[in-house]
């Protein structure tokens, strides 16, 4: 049955560790999946989350502290002493706790691998910590099974029920050779089915997709969705093998870059939470702030340099928002796709003048009916023809361009190896606003002249 967070169920939780209730307190949390009781302790103050935690077995703890909300966990383990938080590290696979070790002071990270009672573990986390967190190093766990490439089947089944300890999930048997350079997979079937005696480099399948160490995590999501891939494992550059990467390990990253690409597109400029403080969110929201608002200044010149034209032909102002923000809008629809497709890695192998000629078309079709719609409404309503032609040929205009800035843009800042995200929300809007306006009043100006 799946466990709803309620304010009821948190206002008794909350009296029940004010009175001291352990019994029932332990009684309420205990059975609950770590998710959600990370969840609960995302909702109580930090007295009250340690009184929980503290009811908790050590395994049981160390997959809630896995699950918190990073800032809850933060001033969590600056609760904790190096002792405490090393009993919980030893539950975990390396990965996980690398992860949490890192998040600590450079000053407490020895401290608390000092205290790990498993030496193989310290190093491999201790390992693991150099690692560029976004890279497939820095998401890959060290727990894996492997197998050496002359090995006969009855030394490998006992060697895998040592290494089967420390692995939850057993997805591949790897093959290695004395080097331990990778040289592929070993089926568990085929091990079933051959003579215990017969040898693995008999019987191993060669060839396996690998990534190195230094590959960015993005990329790894990629070849993973691409591939239709579980696991996969890690190598260095001389090919030995280090790790492996789940698919459980690499949603956590596409969620990251999901999350990050949308606050980007949204103009903010940092990563942030909800509960991080004023300074913070105020800092990774105005730069962008100030970029609108000088693209705002820029538009308002605009219209002064066509002030005449305004107090000549009053019916012009009327339609200046719309021409705005129509730009805006298909110059976000096309940044977005393109943006999405080179985020996920879908996105045809087409050069850059292809896609724009193509969201040139797009641009086209859709424009000509927003076009013939507003031409309608300004014929039915009697605007004068110098004005339906206006803004007809103004709305064309600027849903053709905006098509083909937001494709150019984020493809642009692609090949200049920056943020292709950065293309979207406020820059792009910004932009067609300012030459929205230039066009409209440019082809104001040339209409009324005709007519």
């Amino acid at each position: 049955m799946q466990f709803e967070l309620t304010n009821d169920f948190l206002e008794l939780l909350k009296e029940d560790i004010a009175r001291l209730d352990s019994d029932t307190v332990s009684a309420k949390v205990g059975q609950l999946h770590p998710v959600d009781i990370a969840e609960i302790l995302d909702e109580v103050n930090l007295v009250e989350a340690q009184f929980i935690f503290n009811l908790l077995d050590d395994e049981l703890g160390s997959e809630v502290l896995v699950e918190l909300d990073e800032d809850v966990r933060e001033r969590f383990l600056a609760s904790l002493s190096n002792e405490e938080i090393a009993e919980y590290v030893d539950q975990l696979d390396t990965d996980d706790a690398a992860d949490i070790i890192g998040e600590l002071p450079e000053d407490r990270q020895g401290g608390v691998l000092a205290e790990v009672d498993d030496d193989e573990q310290a190093s491999d986390i201790a390992q693991l910590l150099t690692y560029d967190e976004d890279t497939a190093g820095g998401v890959m766990a060290k727990e894996l099974i492997k197998v050496n490439v002359n090995w006969p089947i009855v030394n490998c089944v006992r060697e895998m029920r040592k290494q089967a300890e420390d692995v939850d999930q057993v997805f591949t048997v790897y093959v290695v050779d004395d080097n331990d350079v990778l040289l592929g997979i070993v089926s568990l079937k085929k091990m079933l089915l051959s003579s215990p005696k017969a040898l693995i480099k008999d019987i191993y399948k060669e060839g396996i997709r690998s990534v190195e160490a230094n590959m960015m995590a993005e990329e790894v999501a990629n070849l993973m969705e691409k591939y239709d891939l579980v696991v996969v494992p890690v190598v260095d550059e001389n090919n030995r093998l280090l790790g492996r990467i789940t698919v459980d390990d690499i949603m956590d990253v596409v969620r990251e870059e999901t999350s990050k690409d949308y606050q980007m597109m949204s103009g903010i400029s940092e990563n942030i939470e909800t509960t991080d403080n004023v300074i913070v969110m105020s800092r990774a929201r105005l730069p962008w702030l100030l970029i609108a608002m000088v693209g705002g200044i820029g538009g308002a010149m605009v219209i002064g340099n066509y002030e005449h034209e305004l107090q000549i032909n009053p019916q012009m102002a009327f339609f200046i928002p719309l021409v705005v923000a129509m730009g805006g809008n298909v110059g976000i629809q096309s940044s977005a796709l393109i943006v999405q497709g080179l985020a996920n890695d879908t996105l045809s192998k087409d050069g850059m003048v292809k896609r724009i000629f193509k969201e040139l078309i797009v641009g086209l079709i859709n424009g000509i009916a927003c076009t013939a719609v507003l031409m309608a409404y300004s014929f039915i309503f009697g605007y004068p023809l110098a004005l339906s032609l206006t803004i007809g040929a103004s709305l064309l205009a600027v849903i053709l361009f905006a098509a083909a800035f937001g494709t150019f843009m984020p493809l642009t800042l692609n090949r200049m190896k920056i943020d292709p995200a950065l293309a979207t929300g406020p820059f792009i809007t910004t932009s067609n606003d300012i030459i929205g306006l230039l066009f409209y009043f440019m082809i104001g100006r040339l209409m009324y002249g005709l007519f």
